[in-house]
């Protein structure tokens, strides 16, 4: 352009002819002449399309092959050295490079209309909602963590919510629309997902999907319909795909600090509302996200209440009382060793159920390779080897009541009180905790404390209305012994009447 430039000022306004101006520039004569006729500030190369006219009678079947491969997996799709080879096997003896060129250009063309060329989408109110995941670092206590979270958007009035899980299996999803739709109150009539595995166990053709049982239940106890996007289209459900960005900008960043994801949890739910309420809709710009929310509410069906988000796995009670899940142990009651049993389990718990009845329950544990006891489940094992009252894992750290701790600590100065104990944890099972707990605070504020004291105090507690004493004598006398007391009090009577005299 600059050279261009030069010839013009040359030209229009030194008036040197062509011959000149060509021998000060260092250029040819013909090139300065089609500048000046041509009378344009720039020039434009443009390169020619290479022909193959070996390649133009193949054309047809060449695209016919193509669009034949377009819409299949990657896995399925023929290279250009395969289409190559069988159209050599039709008669083509060109070159592989013509053939190689235009698959390329053929396939790049058809990539550019999909990429570049969206629909832009509208819903109604209480239409649909979107659903996605996404993956973040904490400081959890101190500790670098990654979590996953939950992004739940509704698509008309733009309101969303996120909460934080450890992971992303099939109780978290379950547990995290739960959570969403309370916090909502209300539901969408469709929510618009990937083909996330937890939700959807086989894609089919077009938009049929084979979704997960225990993710239909969910949507059949809050009335919602399931639609999973076309496999690659993100774009489908593109608001929640950009709200992940939004709250790892603002809700994520800088590095946040919790002591545990309950904590997280508050901060996001409370984070969610306060965006709402500052934040303009991108339509309705005139009011805020949470105002278009409000008129939205009218429209969603009425919440439900929880959905009781578990999933169901099958397990062996080990010989050690034992069922294992994720690497990790939790007791059971004794009872039930080689037992199959169901695994309830939780986003944030697990219940051990056996035809129909609860056999153990614990916290769920998200780290490693850790063993959950509750050592009542081992107490019908001590009834036969009470020694394991000193040393058993489950009774180490054993949180029992107050009175019977130091009921326990009384006992460990007989010889046999460890027999003696168990026999009080026994009678748990029969009387129940709070009647054995009181019985033991009874006997130790009397000052005695064995199995057998701790037994007589029992049996009035359970029996209230019954008139007993505490204790009695297992031979009471048969004569009125109170004639000692007045023969002792006779005699202090005349020792203190000597002392006198």
């Amino acid at each position: 352009m600059e050279t261009i430039a030069k010839i013009r000022r040359l030209y229009h306004v030194g008036g040197k002819g062509f011959k000149t101006i060509a021998r000060e520039l260092n250029l040819s004569k013909n090139t300065v002449k089609k500048i000046i006729r041509e009378d344009k500030t720039a020039s434009d190369y443009q390169r020619q399309e290479a022909s193959y006219r070996v390649l133009e009678e193949y054309t047809e079947r060449l695209i016919e092959k193509l669009k034949q491969d377009f819409h299949e997996p990657k896995r399925r799709k023929r290279t250009a050295k395969k289409i190559y080879e069988e159209l050599q096997l039709a008669g083509y003896t060109g070159s592989y490079d013509a053939v190689h060129e235009f698959i390329a250009k053929w396939r790049r063309d058809r990539k550019e209309i999909g990429c570049k060329a969206f629909v832009p989408l509208e819903f109604l109110p209480g239409e649909a909602f979107q659903f996605d995941w996404s993956t973040e670092e904490i400081l959890l206590s101190d500790v670098l963590t990654r979590i996953k979270v939950a992004h739940i958007r509704l698509c008309y009035s733009r309101y969303f919510f996120m909460i934080a899980y450890p992971n992303e299996q099939m109780e978290m999803v379950l547990s995290a629309h739960n959570e969403a739709f309370k916090f909502f109150q209300g539901v969408c009539h469709k929510g618009i997902y990937d083909n996330m595995k937890t939700a959807v166990q086989t894609v089919l053709l077009g938009k049929e999907r084979a979704f997960n049982p225990r993710f239909l239940q969910l949507c059949s106890h809050h009335l919602f319909e399931p639609i999973a996007c076309t496999p690659g289209s993100g774009w489908e459900k593109g608001q929640v795909e950009n709200q992940v960005s939004t709250g790892r900008c603002n809700f994520f960043t800088p590095l946040v600090k919790v002591d545990s994801l309950l904590d997280l949890n508050t901060i996001l739910a409370a984070s969610c509302l306060a965006w709402a309420k500052k934040t303009r809709h991108p339509e309705q710009k005139d009011k805020t996200t949470y105002e278009v929310y409000q008129e939205e509410l009218s429209h969603l069906i009425p919440y439900r209440g929880d959905f009781d988000a578990y999933k169901v796995e099958k397990e062996v009670v080990s010989p050690y009382c034992f069922v294992h899940y994720a690497t990790n142990a939790y007791s059971v009651e004794c009872h039930y060793v080689g037992k199959v049993v169901d695994l309830y389990i939780y986003a944030k718990k697990i219940k051990i159920i056996y035809q129909g009845r609860v056999i153990g329950e614990h916290v769920r544990s998200f780290e490693r390779y850790k063993r959950i006891y509750d050592a009542w489940h081992y107490v019908p094992i001590l009834e036969r080897k009470p020694g394991a009252l000193r040393n058993g894992a489950p009774f180490k750290s054993w949180n029992l009541p107050s009175a019977m701790q130091k009921a326990r600590e009384k006992l460990a100065q007989y010889p046999d009180g460890d027999k003696q104990f168990v026999r009080v944890l026994l009678a748990v099972s029969v009387h129940g905790l709070s009647a054995v707990e009181h019985a033991c605070s009874l006997a130790l504020t009397q000052g005695g404390c064995n199995s057998t004291i701790i037994f007589r105090y029992l049996e009035p507690v359970l029996n209230p209305n019954k008139e007993q004493e505490y204790l009695s004598l297992l031979f009471p006398p048969t004569e009125d012994l109170q004639c000692y007391n007045r023969i002792c009090l006779s005699g202090k009577v005349l020792a203190r009447e000597i002392g006198h005299a």
